[in-house]
């Protein structure tokens, strides 16, 4: 025989009121103020230039490289030049290696003559 009672009944919950859906239904100004502000195009100062971030790139807002534009356009000369440099050591190296290789295979040919040479003459003796 249970001591507090039958069974275990909890209470029925009573129904929940329909709460207000206002806040999804705000106009711009409204959620502007309860949102916050909107986002504006993310920007960063470096060094002393100023760059903005547009389609996936950060880009130098207008003006913000006029001290500058000599110098950019001296590391892109030099970049061009160290990538041309850099194609040609790869082609260098490319060359290199079929050398290597042709010579690596025409010294075992060698070797493989030298061992029927020395076989053939163990033979006649």
């Amino acid at each position: 025989m249970p001591l507090f009672g039958n069974t275990f009944s909890p209470k029925k919950t009573p129904p929940r009121k329909c709460a207000s859906l206002s806040s999804l239904q705000l106009d711009r100004s409204a959620h502007a103020i309860d949102q916050g502000p909107e986002y504006s195009i993310p920007t960063m100062n470096l060094a002393g230039q100023s760059l903005k971030f547009e389609n996936g790139q950060w880009v130098a807002e207008s003006g913000s490289f006029t001290g500058d534009r000599r110098e950019m356009q001296r590391l892109r000369k030099r970049n061009q030049q160290l990538e041309e440099e850099n194609n040609l050591l790869r082609l260098k190296v490319d060359i290199l290696l079929d050398m290597l290789s042709e010579t690596t295979a025409e010294t075992h040919l060698m070797e493989k003559e030298l061992e029927e040479l020395k076989h053939h003459s163990r033979r006649r003796k």
